[in-house]
């Protein structure tokens, strides 16, 4: 292509994404992360991990409004259809499967609100303020009835509820919305545009996330050596990218990475010669162009970091974390497999590692799919929602002792999603929608209280209009750039470097809401 000539760092990113020669290393994918070295490490250790939900999560059946005006409402949206999802208010006991519940007047079965019993109360220490349009004293608040090992964490004070998060370029009213006469971020409602706007603060096609801007600005402190500071158990996450700092991407197999170095017992092609060839090959310096130099480079990279994973990997401390216990469905009662508490047993050793490597700042990414319910919302939510508890209780758990040392305090861990879904049900799923309610967890977190405002509940009928709510979609009150920014300066950015990785935050009068 004549005139022209990338960059050397363009080709080590562009590189950086590509798999040793397509072998499914559990370890050691890639990559490479350039960045200044501090003079000396900083003197604590502190992570943020993100557990991202891929699809839209409904959050109006994850924490609920319970007074009775803002029940009501919700119940009487809800509780219609062929499959209603409508969930039991708090202290209705479970409908035996077969029989019919005194509530709806339906025959429960095993995937039916009226089989769960009630949502699980829950309450802040902080009374959350009563919104406009709510004929409500005080409001009360609940879970989902499968997020029981939440509500210990909630009640234990170590998870809080961040309430009407999503992606803003300033605040606006619904009237601001309707008119077109405030900025708002675009293609609201597509999933790839909106999973990509919560990650990196733009559309589809972004290249640097504001995890790996973080990254960049603390991998200073990580001492000479910032491999491992933005990680994903998740595959390439534009979340992980930054100017300098390139995620480096981990599978959650317990086995030996996959390292072509002609070790003993290794082999390629049936070949135990061949590895060392291979490798030959790869670290062939004399080869002319610009990209065999650059992929040379970030694949020897990759097979050093498979090394150094490996023998990291046999240190007691990391063999001591204990594998998540059993998972079993809620709905169906089958056992089966929950890939996110296997993510967050992946994270559990690199940070029990950190102690060798001397990191001290680290992003992680690890994510759940199948959020996107369109239909069938009672089985597929209420099963996954129940995967993210048992993870995240599993995670607070593991992280009581690693190498008997208690790291909850050094780890926040939070969820996102794509958006939320519509207040009102299709009838048995959901539509995408905006704002959306979401947890933090960790020693450091002010847990037990929910943070932000949580919104006035119904759709616009009967005279009735809602100040919060248009098609009916919530209208963020609280921005990810803020929930973002309040975890940044925890993790150690300045007020500066936070306006620089979240240029929109200057926009909103809160630039920390409190959580930590």
């Amino acid at each position: 292509m004549t005139g022209f000539s990338p960059s050397r760092r363009h080709l080590l990113k562009v590189g950086g994404g590509l798999s040793i020669l397509g072998t499914a290393a559990p370890f050691a994918m890639q990559m490479a992360a350039a960045g200044s070295a501090a003079s000396q490490a900083a003197p604590d250790y502190r992570a943020l991990v993100c557990i991202f939900l891929f699809g839209g999560n409904d959050s109006q059946n994850t924490v609920l409004a319970t007074d009775s005006d803002s029940f009501g409402r919700y119940f009487a949206a809800r509780n219609t259809g062929n499959n209603p999802i409508a969930l039991m208010p708090p202290g209705a006991p479970p409908t035996p499967v077969g029989s019919t519940s005194p509530i709806t007047g339906r025959v429960a079965t095993a995937d039916s609100p009226e089989a769960w019993g009630g949502v699980l109360p829950i309450v802040p220490l902080t009374p959350n303020p009563v919104p406009a349009g709510t004929a409500a004293a005080v409001r009360t608040f609940a879970l989902h009835p499968f997020l029981g090992p939440l509500k210990t964490l909630f009640d234990a004070g170590r998870l809080g509820v961040v309430a009407n998060v999503g992606t803003l370029i300033r605040p606006i009213t619904k009237a601001q919305y309707q008119s077109g006469t405030v900025a708002f971020p675009a293609n609201l409602f597509s999933h790839n545009d909106q999973q990509s706007t919560w990650q990196a603060g733009a559309t589809e096609g972004t290249r640097v996330g504001w995890g790996g801007r973080l990254g960049d600005m603390l991998a200073g402190l990580n001492g000479t050596d910032t491999l491992f500071t933005a990680i994903s158990t998740a595959g390439n996450a534009v979340f992980l990218s930054g100017q300098n700092v390139i995620q480096y991407q981990m599978t959650t197999s317990a086995q030996p990475a996959v390292v072509i170095n002609g070790q003993a017992g290794a082999s390629l092609f049936g070949s135990t010669v061949a590895p060392s060839r291979v490798r030959s090959l790869i670290q062939d310096q004399t080869a002319a162009g610009l990209f065999a130099a650059d992929y040379a480079t970030v694949t020897n990279r990759s097979i050093g970091a498979a090394t150094t994973i490996n023998s990291l990997f046999t240190q007691s401390a990391v063999t001591g974390i204990p594998a998540p216990t059993a998972y079993v469905n809620p709905v169906t009662g089958a056992t089966e497999t929950n890939g996110l508490a296997s993510q967050l047993q992946t994270v559990a050793r690199m940070i029990a590692a950190s102690r060798s490597t001397g990191v001290r700042r680290q992003v992680f990414f690890v994510s759940l799919g199948g959020w996107d319910n369109h239909d069938f919302q009672n089985a597929i939510q209420a099963n996954n929602l129940a995967k993210v508890a048992h993870g995240m209780a599993y995670f607070d758990g593991i992280l009581a002792s690693i190498g008997g040392v208690n790291m909850r305090n050094a780890v926040t861990t939070f969820t996102a999603s794509d958006f939320s879904r519509t207040f009102t049900t299709n009838g048995d799923g959901t539509d995408h929608a905006w704002g959306g309610h979401h947890f933090v967890m960790g020693g450091s977190v002010r847990g037990g209280d929910i943070y932000g405002q949580y919104p006035t509940l119904g759709v616009d009928l009967g005279g009735f209009s809602n100040p919060d709510m248009t098609r009916a979609a919530l209208i963020p009150t609280t921005s990810v750039d803020q929930y973002a920014a309040t975890m940044g300066r925890w993790l150690g950015v300045s007020e500066s470097g936070l306006d620089t990785i979240f240029p929109n935050l200057r926009n909103f009068p809160t630039r920390g809401l409190g959580f930590l």
